[in-house]
């Protein structure tokens, strides 16, 4: 027997074609030296005197031999020929001298075969060590610890080793995204500068925290007090301010660079690579945000697990209290920033669209898809003091613009009807469109405007139920602070030396005695 090697069987084993090979090994006669001959990969030679002595096992000897065909499964999930070919030629040459089915010694020659050979790393993921990572007990050989005061190692040795593991995130996207894409000319320095950031800036800020850390560690890996380090270090995390806020607009060209072909191919190949552990750039990109949040989180558990005699029962909450300020800080300049740029990204059809409330709003509440009663997909942002419905565009440079759909409303004029699941279509305005023809409704709701000369009513339908229910939570948070505002406005407008009790006749009505009355007598 005789085997011969085509040019693709040099590089790869295809498990297309494999297929085709495990049937040439169940069957004998015509049958498999048919299928051996559409076989691209190995193409086996026979003499006469081979397949007589094929014909000459006995029928029993053959069905004997049927199960053991699974068993050259493994063989296809070789990524290439190197010690799958060798044996088979072995045998080949060897001519050996004994009548033997050429599924049989497939079979033979295929089970021993060993798992073909992973590529060497030189240095194992970070995915690897996060799956095997040791908890602060197997980090020792004994201890006279408590429960409570084991679970305090804990929760520290988790902090420092999150501290450890972003390090090595944050400098790898340094090393294989940014640096790349810059040497390659995949993207000019002005746009790797606006996708990045600061992020640079965030490597030496956490290598000084775990520097901290790692100094705390007594002899036997303990730490004693941890909360005096912290509350010198979490001031450093007013730099993320600017990284978050830098976030918004990074993203949007992020996505809009990923429509190109150089970008996109670059990125396919990193996620994967083993290195990402499947994930995207963005997700990198967000890790230290997510970071961020993490750190009240492990600084409750930490309070919780101390002593009440324990040195750090006083500084913990201080440092908690320090931590969810700057968190709090953060997350306000993010909306404002998120604000801004979306608010920058308007388009407007008509000036009396360009409503004061949009350019005063400081945040947004919500913004998203929804679909109106016509089955137009629009992109409604809820800003701080109106509700923005859009329909999505692209800009003339490219990046992605919103025209403004009909009128925006004021967040304090606004009306909210919650339209229940199975209610009737009411007059054709929902059916056909929200229901697919049926008289029934389903995540529905109304907003409309009050109080000026031409009233506005839009019918939305979210994707779902809890979809929906966002949306009418933030509704009503918006419509409530904004008339809220508005109250408070007008009585700031007020003369100082007013008396405080007469504030409430700037809200009256003065169409109606009875109010006015009624108000007075007070």
């Amino acid at each position: 027997m005789e085997v011969e090697e085509t040019g693709d069987a040099r590089t790869s084993w295809s498990p297309a074609k494999a297929e085709t090979l495990s049937t040439a090994c169940d069957h004998a006669g015509k049958k498999r030296k048919q299928d051996l001959a559409r076989e691209p990969v190995i193409r086996i030679m026979e003499d006469e005197e081979e397949e007589e002595d094929w014909e000459m096992i006995p029928e029993h000897a053959k069905d004997s031999e049927e199960p053991s065909n699974k068993r050259v499964k493994p063989v296809v999930k070789s990524n290439s020929l190197t010690g799958v070919i060798t044996p088979v030629k072995t045998l080949g040459l060897k001519r050996i001298g004994q009548s033997i089915s050429r599924s049989f010694s497939f079979r033979t020659e295929a089970q021993p075969l060993p798992t073909p050979p992973r590529r060497s790393r030189s240095k194992p993921s970070s995915f690897s060590r996060r799956c095997s990572s040791q908890c602060w007990s197997d980090t020792v050989e004994s201890h006279d610890l408590t429960a409570k005061e084991i679970k305090r190692q804990e929760v520290i040795y988790e902090l420092t080793e999150g501290e450890r593991q972003l390090i090595e995130d944050l400098s790898l996207v340094k090393k294989v995204y940014y640096e790349p894409m810059l040497k390659l000319d995949i993207m000019n320095e002005s746009e790797l500068g606006q996708i990045f950031g600061t992020l640079d800036s965030l490597i030496p800020l956490h290598e000084d925290l775990l520097s901290r850390l790692e100094r705390l560690r007594g002899s036997e890996k303990t730490v004693g007090e941890v909360g005096p380090t912290l509350m010198n270090w979490f001031p450093c995390l007013e730099a993320y301010v600017t990284y978050c806020c830098n976030q918004v607009g990074a993203k949007a060209l992020l996505d809009q660079k990923k429509h190109e072909k150089r970008v996109e191919h670059f990125l396919r190949l990193c996620q994967e690579s083993s290195f990402s552990r499947k994930l995207d750039l963005w997700n990198f990109l967000d890790l230290p945000r997510s970071r961020l949040v993490k750190y009240p989180l492990l600084m409750k558990e930490i309070q919780k697990c101390t002593p009440a005699e324990h040195p750090d029962k006083d500084t913990l909450p201080k440092a908690l209290d320090l931590i969810q300020s700057i968190v709090a800080e953060v997350n306000k300049k993010t909306g404002e920033a998120e604000c801004q740029f979306h608010r920058r990204g308007l388009t407007y059809l008509e000036d009396s669209q360009r409503l004061p409330e949009i350019q005063q709003s400081r945040f947004l509440y919500c913004h998203g898809e929804l679909k109106n009663n016509k089955g137009q997909r629009l992109h409604v942002f809820l800003f701080e003091l109106a509700l923005v419905l859009t329909r999505p565009g692209e800009g003339r440079e490219g990046g992605h613009v919103f025209q403004v759909y009909r009128q925006p409303l004021p967040n304090a004029l606004l009306n909210l009807e919650e339209i229940p699941d199975g209610e009737a279509g009411g007059g054709g305005t929902f059916r056909g469109a929200f229901t697919g023809g049926s008289d029934k409704v389903k995540n529905c709701f109304r907003v409309s405007s009050r109080g000026r000369a031409k009233a506005y009513s839009y019918s939305l339908q979210a994707n779902d139920s809890f979809c929906k229910q966002q949306w009418i939570t933030c509704l009503r948070q918006a419509i409530v602070q904004s008339r809220d505002g508005t109250i408070q406005s007008r009585q700031s407008q007020l003369s100082p030396h007013l008396d405080p009790a007469l504030y409430h006749i700037a809200d009256l009505s003065l169409g109606s005695d009875a109010d006015m009355a009624e108000h007075t007598s007070c």
